[in-house]
């Protein structure tokens, strides 16, 4: 499984961002996939996963009402919509194959650094 992250970049804070995963699996749809950060100095973290059924999806405390998880199985996509971002959100996030719901991850990616700015 290769997986490519997207969309990272420097937002104010309150400001949105989309993440976008995509994957090379020919199974795509038959994996839960999900979202994870690192800040600097600190362990990576599990952040939200979506399930194989849309609206399927499974949030962190830290994250819950500001960001969702989101699949597209045509396009083989992962997506992390992110809102009203803080600058505790800074960090490298990655997505990754779930071996086990809702948070053991399995493959990664490479990251892509998202920077909130206060």
């Amino acid at each position: 499984v290769q997986l490519q992250a997207s969309g990272g970049g420097v937002v104010q804070a309150g400001g949105s961002l989309r993440l976008s995963c995509a994957a090379s699996e020919r199974t795509f749809t038959n994996y839960y996939w999900g979202w994870f950060r690192q800040a600097p100095g600190r362990q990576r973290e599990f952040v939200a996963s979506v399930g194989r059924s849309i609206g399927h999806t499974y949030v962190s405390d830290s994250v819950k009402g500001r960001f969702t998880a989101s699949r597209d199985n045509a396009k083989k996509m992962v997506y992390l919509q992110m809102s009203s971002l803080k600058p505790e959100d800074t960090a490298v996030y990655y997505c990754a194959s779930i071996r086990r719901w809702p948070d053991e991850a399995r493959y990664w990616g490479q990251g892509t650094q998202v920077t909130v700015s206060s």
